[in-house]
């Protein structure tokens, strides 16, 4: 887990046992402490499906790169290959 997840697992963390703590010793009446608990879950959800998204585009990229990566190293062996095929084949 690096870094950035633990510090999101953190915050994330902060803030489920704010909102618990906040249901707990809230004034208000149920009906408005479920309405702020429903909203503060929704934001909850959006967060965590925003950074999802974020990670899945770095893991697209990070997948684009080796593959990328991946073609030109064939692509040098192939060129490799033929060299020495090329050589093997010219008259001593």
């Amino acid at each position: 887990m690096n870094d950035d997840s633990k510090v999101l697992l953190a915050l994330l963390a902060g803030i489920a046992a704010g909102a618990a703590l906040g249901i707990l010793f809230a004034p208000e009446k149920g009906t408005e402490t479920r309405d702020k608990f429903n909203d503060a879950l929704k934001n909850l959800g959006d967060t965590i499906k925003d950074r999802a998204a974020e990670e899945i585009d770095n893991l697209a990229s990070l997948k684009d790169k080796i593959v990328d990566n991946i073609k030109s190293t064939l692509g040098s062996l192939e060129d490799d290959i033929d060299e020495v095929k090329n050589t093997q084949s010219e008259p001593a």
